[in-house]
């Protein structure tokens, strides 16, 4: 265990729903030494080539204006996502979309909790959001069929479904989730969030490639999460609908996507290869990840199809507890999942973070569960 002890600005916790950034709650002067695995981004991409680049480019592009329509940007990120790019919408992180499409396309909508807290929170009305509990001792997977029964029970209008799903990382293959929207397409709207489909470790995870066939599905992804870049702002939703695209668009604020970001998204397709790699070697991490926490006592490790793991603690320390000690002590920083609803003040979760930083973790959890056991508490 580290012998300083983490300076911990606790009271920002009770603050939002989402956690608080580590500088705010550490401070700058500790940043370095701590590891995020709260947050949750690729951290092999962009790689230090690209990031020399983006470098270079700042004192030409900071001092132009973005483009009002960013037309060659989507272009490009169309060639990549190999889809027609009058499909693309670009936003300032998929939030902003998110809050859009909730605001103007849904009246009521099916979720599945636990969830990105956004989707609840963005509706114009809190009762618009119909919720679909996830059974703990199923590893709360998504069943399609009783979920589709109690949307058509219900009379629901639209739903949302996060693949892989966000705690939990549960992940639906493509032909179970094409059957499911094939009968749902008298909803409204389809809202699916691929934001970790590409860790998935599936070849071809996507719906994207099949959207001309489902007219009421918006695909929503952030790109903060697999191209490793959150203080960009970048995300995008997807859909078939000219309607949805228009109605969307006309909403977006005029240079909603700033100018390094534009950049940024030119520089995709030449640099494929390499995103490719990082994924690759993002999914092996968190599977070794995955293994080693298996072995550990006191700790539940659900499944995962993404680049996080949902944990549950099976002894007697609250998630919140635990996120403190980890912080404090061993300066790893993840997510207490307590305010998720549809979840208790026993989970947590952490995305991977390189095999040498993960150790740190497991072998850091591994010893609190021993102290624990080891007290008079316990």
């Amino acid at each position: 265990m580290t012998q300083r002890k983490f300076p911990v600005k606790k009271e920002l916790f009770l603050e939002t729903t989402h956690s608080p950034a580590l500088v705010d709650i550490v401070g700058e002067e500790f940043v370095p030494q701590v590891v995020d695995f709260c947050f949750i981004a690729n951290p092999y991409y962009p790689t230090p080539e690209m990031m020399r680049e983006l470098l270079a480019k700042i004192p030409e592009i900071i001092k132009a204006y973005p483009s009002s329509n960013p037309r060659l940007a989507r272009e490009q990120l169309a060639e990549v996502l190999h889809i027609n790019p009058d499909f693309l919408i670009l936003g300032n992180g998929a939030t902003e979309l998110i809050t859009l499409i909730e605001q103007e396309l849904i009246d009521d909508i099916a979720i599945p909790v636990p969830t990105f807290s956004e989707y609840l929170e963005k509706l114009r009305k809190p009762a618009a959001a119909r919720l679909f509990q996830l059974p703990e001792d199923q590893n709360y997977d998504l069943d399609l069929n009783a979920f589709g029964d109690w949307i058509d029970q219900q009379q629901i209008s639209s739903a949302l479904i996060i693949n892989p799903g966000n705690p939990t990382g549960q992940f639906i293959a493509l032909d179970e989730l094409k059957a499911f929207l094939t009968r749902m397409a008298h909803l409204k709207v389809v809202l699916l969030d691929e934001s970790f489909i590409d860790f998935s470790g599936v070849e071809q995870p996507s719906i994207m490639p099949f959207l001309e066939a489902f007219q009421n599905v918006i695909v929503v992804r952030s790109m903060s999460k697999h191209c490793g870049v959150p203080g960009l702002r970048l995300g995008y939703c997807c859909t078939a609908n000219p309607d949805f695209v228009s109605r969307l668009g006309q909403l977006l604020p005029i240079w909603n996507i700033n100018t390094i970001a534009e950049y940024f998204l030119l520089m995709l397709p030449r640099t494929d290869a390499e995103y490719q790699d990082s994924v690759r070697r993002v999914v092996a991490d968190v599977q070794l990840l995955y293994r080693k926490l298996k072995v550990l006592d006191g700790y539940k490790i659900y499944p995962t199809g993404s680049n996080f793991i949902l944990i549950r603690i099976d002894y007697s320390l609250s998630a919140r507890a635990l996120q403190m000690r980890l912080l404090e002590d061993y300066g790893l920083y993840v997510r207490d999942c307590s305010n998720k609803i549809g979840l208790d003040d026993f989970h947590i979760r952490v995305a991977s973070q390189g095999e040498r930083n993960d150790e740190r973790l497991v072998k850091a959890l591994a010893e609190i569960r021993r102290d624990y056991e080891a007290s008079p508490k316990g």
